[in-house]
């Protein structure tokens, strides 16, 4: 019955973390991580967090019972307000939706799943960045869709090509997906302006193209949940409907809990009904009802007002430590005279940044020196510290200088 089944191509992710792992050497630094470490590099669970976890070890009523088809009530009236704060239009005016899912990869492929069933024009096709995140084609192409891009990074500047995804975005057809990282860009970390959005929301509502954000750094990006929810309520204002994916993975370090929600956001309250018991029809064909554990610690979180000041301040701690982490690279990188512009590891945000190096370079620095990056030369920040900042940039350093002789 299985003779037919090829095999599928290695995820470039995982395949590195294997790779990393395997390396005994003392000098080894993984820059492929998604996840926060501190300076030591050893993961960090919030104080917040902990807090929010005893909360729940002590209340004599907790329990392990099924949630909800529809999740926790506490994430997902919380994550509602996060996203769209609480004095949106959409939200008071009963156009918004929420539903926990399986973290943000979970709310995309729910997502993706019911917009192939539903969506107008039946042919649209789904457009992602190029680059984006390496998942993002995967979910969509596995949901059914056509899966097409638009450019986005300027491989020469480091930048964003406003003008090349303005004119790709004018170019679709009528009434396409789009694909928009809400805040933190991965793997690039380049972000448009309020300005660009803005530009970007014209665009998109001149040639009635339907918006999917994918937002999994709200709050861990710069530290302001409001700013890093800017182009999300800028849509919403504006009048689209849309889907947006959120995770709890990185701002509440909840990466094994899997906690995260799909927002829909309708035109008209009417639609809800229909539009929520579609999607809750999807997600009980699916998983049933969601995981528990991390949706009692995020609503927690949210729905308390002291807690929830704290996990501000817990954000602001790892978000400023990867700001100063970017700082120190470039300062290094300069000190050294590497060649070449390196102001777009300063001017880029959140946990990844686009180096610019090739995959040679990229090989090299991981034979010779023990850096682990993908492919493309994305690296977490995260992965830095003040005790490997020096080995790295020298190591770079190394690389480039050769690559130039």
């Amino acid at each position: 019955y299985f003779d037919n089944v090829p095999q599928a191509p290695a995820d470039g992710i995982l395949k590195l973390s294997v790779l990393s792992k395997a390396d005994t050497n003392s000098q080894k630094v993984d820059l492929g991580v998604g996840a926060y470490r501190d300076d030591r590099g050893k993961p960090w669970v919030l104080p917040v967090v902990r807090k929010a976890e005893a909360r729940l070890h002590q209340d004599p009523a907790g329990n392990h019972e099924y949630l909800g088809v529809g999740g926790h009530p506490a994430l997902t009236g919380g994550a509602q307000t996060l996203i769209f704060g609480a004095d949106s239009a959409a939200v008071q005016e009963g156009r918004v939706y929420t539903m926990q899912t399986i973290s943000g990869t979970g709310a995309n492929m729910v997502g993706a799943v019911f917009l192939k069933q539903f969506k107008q024009p039946r042919d649209a096709s789904v457009f992602i960045s190029k680059p984006t995140w390496g998942n993002h084609r995967s979910i969509f192409e596995t949901a059914g869709h056509e899966v097409r891009e638009y450019r986005y990074c300027d491989y020469k500047t480091l930048k964003l090509d406003i003008s090349g995804m303005l004119e790709d975005l004018r170019a679709a057809p009528q009434g396409q997906i789009v694909v928009l990282h809400a805040c933190a860009h991965n793997p690039t970390g380049i972000d448009p302006t309020p300005e660009q959005w803005e530009q970007i929301a014209d665009v998109m509502k001149e040639r009635g193209h339907f918006p999917f954000f994918d937002c999994a750094y709200q709050g861990f990006a710069t530290g302001d949940v409001d700013g890093d929810a800017f182009a999300i309520r800028l849509f919403a204002s504006r009048g689209f409907e849309m889907l947006v994916a959120e995770s709890f993975a990185k701002n509440m370090g909840l990466y094994g809990e899997r906690t995260g929600c799909l927002h829909a956001v309708v035109s008209r309250a009417e639609l809800l009904p229909r539009v929520s018991s579609q999607l809750n029809r999807l997600s009980r064909a699916t998983i049933s009802t969601a995981s528990a554990y991390g949706a009692k610690i995020a609503g927690t979180v949210l729905q308390d007002p002291e807690l929830y000041q704290e996990w501000l301040e817990n954000m602001r701690t790892m978000s400023s430590r990867i700001m100063e982490m970017r700082k120190l690279l470039r300062a290094r990188l300069e000190e050294l005279r590497t060649p070449g512009d390196w102001s777009h590891v300063t001017s880029q945000i959140g946990m990844f940044s686009f180096t610019g190096l090739s995959t040679e370079q990229v090989q090299k620095l991981r034979d010779q020196y023990h850096l682990y990056m993908t492919d493309d030369g994305r690296i977490s920040v995260a992965g830095l510290n003040t005790a490997n900042i020096d080995h790295v940039a020298m190591a770079i350093d190394a690389v480039v200088r050769n690559a130039r002789i």
